[in-house]
């Protein structure tokens, strides 16, 4: 994610099963909303993000502008 090299996420995970990696699992998907990565978290979601014309023809990821977030006072 840092390195801006990754098209998608593919995470399976059980939400009814309590971890203890919890925390990182939820900062994961997190970074994927905040850097505006496609998701899926179960199998009908990915089965449609990689059956999309719009994926297979080459999805160019816009990547958000935070320097007014960044520059907010606080």
């Amino acid at each position: 994610i840092a390195d801006g090299r990754i098209a998608a996420l593919i995470f399976f995970w059980d939400p009814r099963a309590r971890l203890p990696h919890d925390p990182d699992i939820k900062a994961l998907l997190r970074l994927a909303v905040v850097w505006n990565i496609p998701m899926a978290c179960n199998r009908a979601t990915a089965d449609l993000l990689f059956s999309s014309p719009i994926f297979l023809d080459g999805y160019t990821r816009g990547v958000p502008d935070f320097t007014e977030y960044n520059n907010r006072p606080l």
